[in-house]
């Protein structure tokens, strides 16, 4: 195996670990995810019996006495064990999926949030829409209020993606020239992981995102908090703010109260408040930042960002620490 290769097998690997949020649609963490973790059980359980008795049947069929063999391969069985049988079944199966989830179809109320997510190659671009304010544009990390009802704007600026965190919903594309809406809501405190569930090229699989539930006060503080510039205070990180302007980074990324204003990367203007790197891909951590920015095809191959080698080991040194201060 490659060295690359060793390293996406040591991503995978990391993401079974404990401390990686759990991405199951088995465990629901709201109404509508809790409706889809019944109807999945259903269709389990429901499953199993079916192959059961299809089991039971070939058995029968292969060393039954032969009246049954008889009554297995009559006409009457294949009409009523092939035809009816299913079809009454799946009738049923998909009378109770719209009638079970018949709130998330029609749902009334307004949202206490309404937040836009487009789908870049490979990454997240994240909208907070405020009322009488501008965005407040995050990246690949979303934080919500617990209790509260969100609508997910979902966008594509190139190809379809698709938008799921199995532990609060269900999954909806995103489409070039489109928008749909995805309400969900966060009934405790977590984090919960989610993914892009189309494949997108490249590395599609390398593609998630965490979404952050956390108390109402809470929320409004971080959020309110976009606004505050900090002026770096050591010394290094001064360092590393003139570094990242003056090589260029802010012609890709933006960092909100600086003049990096570019709109092509992630928005970076608070990435060393996340908890992980390159859309849920690198834990946040300087090594691995460092790591990145120097050639972003070893963690993620097929990443649009280009390799940073011209950095010394002071200056790198540096950069990482203006980036993690960034909160």
């Amino acid at each position: 195996m490659t060295v690359r290769g060793r390293r996406l097998a040591a991503i995978f690997i990391l993401a079974a670990l404990p401390g990686w949020a759990p991405q199951s649609a088995l465990a629901p963490a709201s109404d509508e995810a809790e409706r889809i973790a019944l109807l999945s059980w259903i269709l389990f359980v429901g499953a199993t019996a079916i192959l059961l008795i299809v089991i039971a049947a070939l058995a029968l069929a292969i060393h039954g006495a032969a009246p049954v063999r008889r009554v297995i391969g009559s006409e009457g069985a294949i009409r009523w064990g092939g035809i009816v049988f299913p079809s009454v079944v799946l009738t049923l199966l998909l009378g109770y999926g719209l009638w079970l989830m018949r709130e998330a179809i029609a749902a009334q109320t307004t949202p206490a949030l309404r937040i836009a997510v487009t789908g870049e190659q490979w990454w997240w671009r994240v909208d907070y829409q405020r009322d009488g304010a501008a965005p407040v544009r995050e990246a690949n990390e979303i934080r919500i209020p617990v209790g509260r009802e969100i609508d997910f704007a979902l966008r594509s600026n190139d190809v379809i993606h698709s938008f799921w965190v199995p532990s609060l919903g269900g999954k909806l594309d995103m489409i070039p020239g489109r928008t749909n809406t995805l309400r969900l809501k966060a009934e405790r405190p977590g984090i919960y992981r989610g993914q892009c569930a189309e494949y997108c090229g490249g590395p599609h699989a390398l593609m998630a995102l965490e979404i952050v539930a956390v108390p109402e006060a809470e929320f409004q503080a971080w959020l309110a908090a976009a606004d505050a510039r900090n002026e770096p205070a050591e010394p290094k990180v001064a360092a590393g703010e003139k570094l990242f302007l003056s090589a260029g980074c802010g012609a890709c990324h933006a960092v909100r109260g600086t003049q990096a204003a570019g709109m092509v990367g992630p928005d970076l203007s608070r990435v060393g408040g996340r908890r992980f790197l390159a859309a849920a891909t690198l834990r946040n951590t300087a090594e691995n930042l460092a790591g990145f920015i120097t050639d972003p095809q070893v963690a993620k191959p097929g990443a649009l960002m280009p390799p940073f080698e011209i950095f010394t080991s002071e200056e790198m040194d540096a950069l990482t620490a203006y980036l993690g201060s960034l909160r």
